[in-house]
């Protein structure tokens, strides 16, 4: 089996990798269907509506994904995964029911949107952290890379499907197929092999379990730099929905099949950087910093696009880049975290990654609408330039970057610390703090 593919080769591995892959495909296809369905038939074409159920879907990972990465390290991910993909699948199946029946106004839909995201933001770190519980520690950048190449071929297929079945059968059916789709995930994780799973350890329940998780990222400058990157490009740059849906019923007057092609055209490059993330045996910094500057040119080039092929041509670079950036980071934050801190370290991620869209959704949304839609790329385009060169800046300057020159090839050479001795340097910060506040208090006492 090829680099590229090798975690495939574990049983539970590869039924993770088939299940999810079905039910993000259903995922997908209610996200497109949502949308449309808030932008054309619960609206008059308004983006600040579509931004505000963007807003309430996502706004629970800003809230609860603190909590939910330390309910993460505590319980056992399968049976945790097995929770989420129910209440998701029975919240799919009701809003698909409403809509069918002809008693689905906008509030309904807000209020769905929030309670899906709910579910989903004890879903994430469960199932980000799940990856580790499959694969042994070397095969975990390639099962993470892996992983969000099934997100994303998911996207080449779902958006595209849900625009025809939009056409044929409508908005709920597309929700009530999703709601079915979560069967593949439940079922998958129900006949994985007990045996094969790599246990990790698990954090018996205790006070200020939170607040550790916090103090462990606070003493890694490089996980805080890469939270900054994302979090920004996440806020301001990766609407696609939105300013996919703004672009193709505004500027370029097309139907629902044009807007579910321009999301699949977007997730080929988005395919592509995610297989090309499963190659790579350690992800680096420099990287995710370099895939962000890339996304925001790229952006720019799309906002600028005068036709709607021309449009479509731009999609490939944009999602590209930009699953090239998330994918690094993802594998960077896992690989270098200690197993008994992930769940917590990963709930942060992904609060940063989900909860910046609450943020800037409504304003992309509300930019998109006033401005212009072309301008709804542009601000996520100048945002993605900004904290790329500011993250850049923050590299060079940073103490631990050796940087070597040489008159034969590589003539520079650029080394950053590896996993492990990142790790040993937090420990080491760790009882720094302890040590400096044990004698902090002694000084205190009478």
């Amino acid at each position: 089996m090829s680099q590229t593919f090798a975690s495939l080769r574990f049983f539970n591995y590869r039924l993770w990798f088939a299940g999810a892959l079905v039910s993000n495909i259903g995922t997908w296809m209610q996200r497109v269907a949502q949308d449309w369905l808030v932008l054309t038939v619960l609206s008059d074409n308004s983006g600040t509506a579509v931004g505000i159920t963007t807003a309430l879907q996502f706004l629970p990972f800003l809230l609860l994904s603190a909590w939910a990465g330390v309910v993460a390290d505590r319980m056992d991910h399968r049976k945790l995964l097995v929770i989420t993909q129910l209440g998701q699948g029975v919240l799919s199946l009701a809003l698909g029911a409403m809509t069918l029946l002809g008693h689905v106004d906008l509030w309904h839909v807000y209020v769905f949107a929030f309670l899906l995201g709910i579910v989903s933001a004890f879903d994430g770190p469960a199932r980000q952290t799940f990856v580790s519980d499959l694969v042994p520690p070397a095969s975990l950048p390639n099962a993470v890379g892996l992983n969000s190449a099934s997100f994303n071929a998911a996207r080449l297929i779902g958006p595209g499907l849900a625009g025809l079945l939009i056409a044929v059968i409508g908005s709920g059916w597309v929700f009530v197929l999703n709601a079915v789709s979560y069967a593949a995930t439940i079922i998958a994780l129900a006949i994985m092999r007990g045996g094969e799973l790599q246990r990790q350890e698990r954090v018996a329940r205790g006070r200020g379990q939170l607040r550790e998780g916090v103090k462990y990222v606070r003493r890694r400058p490089d996980i805080i730099v890469i939270l900054v990157v994302v979090g920004v490009v996440s806020a301001v740059g990766l609407n696609f929905q939105m300013t996919s849906a703004l672009m193709a019923a505004n500027a370029f007057d097309k139907g629902a099949g044009a807007y579910g092609l321009v999301g699949s055209v977007t997730a080929i490059g988005s395919l592509g950087g995610a297989l090309l993330a499963a190659r790579r045996r350690r992800p680096r910094l420099r990287l995710v910093v370099g895939a962000a500057f890339a996304f925001g040119v790229s952006a720019t080039l799309m906002a600028l696009s005068p036709t709607y092929e021309v449009y479509l041509v731009t999609c490939v670079p944009v999602g590209f880049t930009a699953l090239t950036m998330l994918t690094s980071a993802n594998a960077t934050v896992q690989t270098t975290t200690s197993p008994r801190m992930r769940g917590r370290v990963m709930a942060l991620y992904m609060m940063v990654l989900m909860g910046a869209t609450p943020i800037g959704s409504p304003v992309v949304g509300w930019i998109g609408e006033h401005a212009g839609p072309r301008w709804s790329i542009g601000v996520g385009a100048v945002g993605a330039l900004a904290v790329s060169l500011g993250a850049a800046a923050w590299v060079v300057r940073d103490s631990r970057l050796t940087v070597s020159y040489q008159l034969s090839r590589p003539f520079v050479r650029v080394r950053y610390p590896t996993p492990a001795e990142l790790e040993k340097e937090t420990r080491v910060r760790a009882a720094e703090d302890i040590l400096a506040q044990q004698l902090e208090d002694r000084s205190a006492q009478p």
